[in-house]
């Protein structure tokens, strides 16, 4: 007997028929003999909706309010899931996140899960009841009040709780097949990946690609959860995220088994995949006097606004006026205060001028292979220069290359990257079940 944690997004849980589905997904995992835990999204675009019928209220809503508005959305879709499993004959029981022992620290709107206690859950599978969990939500014990986790939180629930039980594995359902070597809504000759390792995965999920949450991967790196990412829609084997290639699920599964394969390859592949981020912007500070000290306080100056940084870039000085340019990418939605902020210290630092480009767009290509094989660059730069394709800026760690470019050469970029890498698949297109991707 496994025990086994699941997590439904919200494409999954759409709407009456999908719930029906999923639940009779569920309960056939129950009738095999596992025990069954069940993280749940808000049904389709209900948080969205939420956030708009917030903003016709008022523009600046309390985040204390607004975390209690936002998790009715998962309390919805758990309950539904639930009376939909009993209607099988399979005895399910629901969960907020704060009954299911999901600590946070107190931040509203972003919180981060500093503990689970899953008590309740524990009884109720020890009763072979299915458990069904809100996710994206939990609660800060200090304020007892209802906190949420930002985009992507249902998954690091569903790993947070499967760490939280010493679960077998956790399996996130999602509208496509797996993780794909690319964006499928923009390749759609993508190739679903079999295995990848938890390092190669952080790097796609911080580079844009969404079909898991990037502290979702970091939570199950650091307790080395098994995650297995696969479609609702469909009965495809998916994709395996673990520690390292060939590392099973089970060592006595049979062969052949796409999560335990035990001839699986023992090195990696050269490329993993190629994914891309729109959500970024970039600031450039122009004419900073090239001394000691100035990167220091133009950084504390970002970092004190609360912005995140991905890519900087700082130019060679001009050796006539002593003066240089220090372009980063952050989040396009922390670009308006990271101005403010940095325009009040202008007499200061005494920079010359601010620029703000939100029409960009990221590139990264990644993969555990490429530190051990030369020429990864090259061929990278010349599959964008055979496609017209200008690059503005360039970041790289040991198994990833980034470059930004136009925001309208990006889907160029990533299908020119793909095919010059060898990445398209040779069994038809892939399937995007219910449009996102997500």
């Amino acid at each position: 007997m496994a025990l086994v944690v699941q997590k439904y997004g919200g494409s999954s849980v759409a709407d009456a028929n999908s719930v029906k589905r999923v639940a009779k997904r569920i309960a056939e995992a129950k009738r095999a003999g596992n025990d069954v835990v069940v993280v749940v999204s808000a049904m389709g675009d209900t948080t969205d909706e939420l956030l708009d019928l917030a903003a016709q209220i008022t523009p600046l809503p309390p985040q204390r309010e607004l975390d209690i508005l936002l998790t009715a959305g998962e309390r919805i879709s758990m309950s539904l899931l639930a009376m939909a499993i009993t209607n099988l004959g399979v005895k399910a029981k629901s969960f907020t996140g704060q009954q299911a022992g999901v600590i946070t620290d107190a931040v509203h709107g972003r919180a981060r899960i500093v503990d689970v206690v899953p008590s309740r859950i524990r009884e109720t599978i020890e009763k072979g009841q299915v458990a069904i969990v809100a996710g994206f939500q939990g609660v800060n014990t200090d304020t007892n009040d209802v906190t949420t986790l930002g985009r992507g939180g249902s998954d690091t629930t569903a790993v947070a709780i499967a760490a939280g039980l010493g679960a077998d594995v956790c399996e996130i359902y999602t509208d496509v097949d797996g993780v794909f070597t690319a964006d499928p809504r923009i390749v759609p000759t993508a190739r679903k990946i079999d295995r990848v390792t938890y390092e190669e995965m952080l790097e796609l999920a911080a580079s844009g690609a969404k079909v898991l949450a990037l502290r979702s991967v970091e939570y199950a790196r650091r307790y080395a959860v098994p995650v297995h990412v696969r479609s609702s829609f469909s009965h495809a084997t998916g994709t395996l995220v673990t520690g390292t290639y060939g590392n099973p699920i089970d060592p006595n599964a049979p062969a052949g088994d796409p999560g335990t394969d035990k001839e699986a390859a023992v090195e990696a592949p050269i490329i993993s995949g190629v994914a891309h981020d729109r959500s970024e912007a970039k600031i450039t500070v122009v004419g900073v006097p090239d001394v000691p000290g100035m990167a220091a306080r133009i950084f504390e100056v970002v970092a004190a606004a609360g912005a995140n940084i991905d890519m900087i870039v700082q130019n060679v000085s001009a050796a006539h006026t002593g003066l240089t340019d220090i372009s980063f990418t952050l989040p396009e939605g922390d670009g308006p205060v990271t101005m403010a902020a940095l325009k009040a210290v202008q007499g200061e630092i005494r920079y010359e001028s601010l620029q703000f480009d939100d029409q960009i767009g990221k590139l990264s290509l990644i993969g555990a292979g490429m530190k051990s094989h030369p020429g990864v660059s090259a061929k990278l730069f010349a599959a964008l220069r055979d496609a017209g394709i200008n690059i503005e800026m360039i970041s790289t760690s040991e198994i990833r290359i980034s470059v930004v470019t136009r925001a309208d050469s990006l889907d160029d970029a990533v299908r020119a990257v793909h095919s010059a890498f060898g990445l398209d698949s040779t069994e038809g297109e892939a399937v995007v079940y219910a449009g996102t991707g997500r």
